[in-house]
């Protein structure tokens, strides 16, 4: 089990200058986007890394939801200088884009699928240190301050891939709930229902005990371990945050008090998914996201398609959780009861709905799309879907229930229309 360090509180990201300066750092790459470098969060972290005098410079060309390609310019950009800490400010797309920047620039000698997950790369374990990297999130969803992993687009596999160590994990989040105040309604929406899948996956996830292959040496041992007593306190503490506040959060953004709790659930979710993992709505989700033909999300800043990862995330979670449901019946009965339904006299053959049902029912409040015929695919598109989340077996392998190409099928067929 690896912890976060964590530091969380209103204003808090005035220290960030104070951290680089106790760490002795001299150079500082700051990672960020176009959107988030006119925003507050950013004006409050260079004020505060220049007053503590430290030299840094800013790549703000960080695409959200990031390809190969946009990784690669982070990289060469970090490459360039001799930074000794790096500074990601942004929501998950910026944080992990940071990370690979941070791991490829202290392996120059590293070629880029060196160290993506296997089969798309060679899957190498990281066995060096790479730089401290401190990460201020902007948005309540990802956890990306809490682990090891960095998530892009692989754009010739047209699905999301990854690259998964420890030594990717940042130094420290900064988990400050003003930058709360600046998400938009819909950003709010879906980076909320990757924080629910997280919990969730990570809930149901196989049995750590039950987890293979089981590499001899540690540093071969995944991230993702599956489901295990740690990670299972901080999913189910994050679930019962969701059902207090997600809803509030999204419909009133000036409810501060919500919105910061979400602010908190994302990080809690993180450490729990980040040493559990996640299972099927995050593996069929890469191909989701990774196909998007002209589907563009209403008040995302970017010039080019996109389904939004909490999205593309939540668009299977009810079939998957159907499907689930036989492996581990009393877990989803009793994160269905979290979530506020009345399981009292839910049968076991019944828990598959009964959590299902409660995911349908924020989707439907929070106005989530009716399934991926309404981010454009249709049934013809299906084969294309399993083929890109066949190679995701970071993630699928943690299915509680045994998966084949013909469930994915029907899960997909299943995912068209959610209500």
């Amino acid at each position: 089990m690896a912890c976060s360090n964590i530091r969380y509180g209103e204003g808090v990201t005035q220290e960030v200058g104070m951290d680089f300066k106790n760490l002795g750092a001299k150079n500082i790459c700051v990672v960020t986007d176009k959107t988030i470098s006119k925003l507050p969060p950013m004006k409050t972290v260079l004020d505060s890394l220049q007053i503590q005098r430290l030299n840094f410079q800013v790549f703000d060309d960080v695409r959200v939801e990031p390809t190969d390609i946009s990784f690669k310019k982070a990289i060469s950009f970090a490459r360039q200088s001799n930074f000794d800490a790096y500074l990601a400010v942004g929501g998950g797309s910026v944080i992990d884009t940071c990370k690979a920047a941070n791991l490829y620039a202290c392996n120059p000698e590293s070629e880029f699928l060196d160290f993506v997950n296997a089969p798309v790369g060679k899957g190498i374990p990281v066995v060096g240190s790479v730089k401290p990297l401190i990460a201020v999130p902007t948005t309540s969803g990802t956890g990306s301050e809490t682990t090891g992993v960095a998530i892009f687009d692989h754009t010739e596999l047209k699905a999301k891939t990854g690259i998964g160590s420890r030594t990717l994990r940042p130094l420290l989040g900064i988990v400050d709930p003003v930058h709360c105040k600046y998400m938009p309604n819909r950003i709010a929406a879906y980076s909320g229902f990757d924080v629910l899948c997280h919990a969730l996956e990570s809930y149901t996830a196989i049995p750590y005990q039950e987890r293979t292959p089981r590499p001899v040496d540690p540093i071969q041992r995944p991230a993702y371990q599956g489901s295990n007593p740690i990670s299972d306190i901080w999913s189910l503490h994050a679930l019962r945050i969701i059902n207090k506040y997600f809803r509030r959060a999204v419909q009133d953004p000036d409810d501060f008090e919500a919105r910061s709790n979400m602010h908190l659930a994302s990080a809690f979710a993180g450490i729990g998914f980040g040493n559990a993992g996640v299972h099927l709505c995050h593996g069929m989700s890469y191909a989701v996201a990774g196909q998007v033909k002209t589907f563009k999300a209403k008040q995302y800043d970017v010039d080019h398609a996109i389904v939004p990862h909490g999205l593309s995330v939540v668009m299977t979670a009810p079939a998957v959780f159907e499907y689930t449901a036989s492996a581990c019946p009393e877990r989803h009965i009793e994160a269905a009861n979290i979530l506020g339904k009345d399981t009292t006299n839910v049968k076991r053959e019944d828990a598959g709905r009964a959590l299902s049902d409660a995911v349908r029912e924020f989707m439907n409040d929070l106005e989530v799309e009716d399934g991926l015929q309404a981010l454009g695919y249709t049934s013809e598109d299906i084969p294309a879907l399993v083929k890109g989340t066949l190679p995701q077996h970071r993630v699928t392998k943690l299915s509680p229930r045994l998966l084949a190409e013909e469930h994915l099928h029907q899960l997909f067929h299943e995912s068209m229309k959610v209500y």
